[in-house]
Formats: structure tokens, C-alpha cells, sequence
């Protein structure tokens, strides 16, 4: 199990904390996802350039990619993509 920190834009970040939006789709360009591993999200605001201090701990329970395809996956997502199934585990402020 490896443990990830990634920003997460306000509108999918509050999203995925209150579970309308069990995955997410992120580049897997220069990191390796596999389920079990532990995704911190924390919010980050493109339009101040700026974290808002909130974050979240989500569990990947699923991965959709061109290695782990689904029927349209190699038709529809790039080479460097993937949709990560999640479950959140906690959310917090950070105290930073």
C-alpha cells in the first residue's frame, strides 16, 4: 500500500467528501495507483492559488485503465489516465 498526496479542485474535492462522486480520473504519468493505496486529497483553489485547508484520506477500492480495462477504456481514456474508485476513510482540516 503506498499513501498519495494530491490537490483536489474545490468542486470535485467536495464531491468526492460527500460521496456523490466515488472516483476520480488522474494522470498516471509519473506516479503508480493500486488499489489499496491511500489518496490524501487535499482542496486546492486554482482560482487564489491557494490549499483552503481542508483534506481528505480516501482508500482506492478500483482502478479503470488500459491495463485494467473496461469496454470502452481503450477507446476513451488516454494511455497516461486512469478512474480510481474510492472510499473515503476520514476528512479533517489541516492544521497547517
Amino acid at each position: 500500500m503506498a499513501k498519495h498526496t494530491l490537490k483536489s479542485w474545490p468542486a470535485f474535492f467536495r464531491a468526492i467528501k460527500d460521496g456523490t462522486k466515488p472516483y476520480d480520473l488522474r494522470d498516471m504519468s509519473d506516479r503508480v495507483f493500486a488499489v489499496g493505496d491511500v489518496l490524501t486529497l487535499r482542496e486546492y483553489d486554482p482560482f487564489a492559488g491557494a490549499y483552503t485547508g481542508e483534506q481528505l484520506d480516501a482508500e482506492v477500492t478500483y482502478i479503470t485503465s488500459r491495463d485494467t480495462p473496461c469496454a470502452l477504456s481503450s477507446l476513451a481514456l488516454d494511455k497516461n489516465c486512469c478512474i480510481l474508485g474510492l472510499r473515503v476513510l476520514s476528512s479533517e482540516v489541516d492544521p497547517t
